[in-house]
């Protein structure tokens, strides 16, 4: 039997935001998966991460590489600038 699919919150920041036009999205995790893996599903820019944008599950810095879990909060971050 098919486990039944879960979800994750999926959160954009700043530039990343603007240029998708959404900030918050769910969506189905369906078995292993890493932020890299959603970062395509989503077609967000390409294959790979761009160099610099940060990603972040439940508010804490992670490899893209790293194993989501049901219910998780995943954030793509770009680098911000200031002064």
């Amino acid at each position: 039997m098919q486990p039944l699919a879960t979800t994750i919150n999926v959160r954009l920041f700043a530039a990343l935001r603007e240029q998708a036009g959404w900030g918050c999205r769910t969506m189905p995790l369906m078995g292993p998966s890493t932020p890299l893996q959603c970062w395509r599903e989503l077609e967000l820019g390409g294959e790979h991460l761009p160099v610099g944008i940060r990603v972040a599950i439940n508010q804490r810095f992670v490899a893209a590489d790293t194993t989501l879990q049901a219910g998780d909060e995943l954030a793509f971050l770009p680098p911000i600038s200031g002064g």
